[in-house]
């Protein structure tokens, strides 16, 4: 984990112009889906919080890693097919085009369940 890297820009950068592309696709499609989300670094990948933690992503050897936790993995497992996933974890290889609209959906989705949470917490 570098920890000079305290944007996602600088996070980006640290990557081959190809897997840059894809960084910046997953980036964009993040915040229109999320205008409201705060950016960050967390655990050395970019982090996108409302209300708590949303989703994460982060480049790999051969793909792009999405972290939207594992409920969504669990909702969206028939749209998922296809890809490795894991209990908080999605992979998206980086010879194939990213399914932005499924990244979309799961993080509306995760948006929902954190403002969901937080009605709750507040209620109490």
């Amino acid at each position: 984990m570098d920890l000079s890297i305290t944007t996602i820009d600088d996070y980006i950068k640290g990557y081959p112009k190809e897997v840059q592309k894809l960084l910046i696709q997953m980036r964009k499609t993040i915040q229109k889906a999320a205008p409201k989300a705060e950016e960050a670094i967390k655990y050395g990948i970019p982090t996108y919080v409302l209300e708590g933690n949303l989703v994460h992503f982060g480049g790999a050897k051969n793909h792009i890693g999405f972290y939207p936790g594992s409920s969504p993995i669990n909702s969206f497992q028939k749209k998922l097919k296809g890809y490795k996933t894991s209990k908080g974890t999605i992979q998206f290889p980086l010879d194939q085009p990213l399914p932005l609209d499924l990244v979309t959906e799961i993080v509306k989705f995760r948006i929902k369940e954190n403002l969901e949470k937080a009605a709750l917490k507040k209620a109490k």
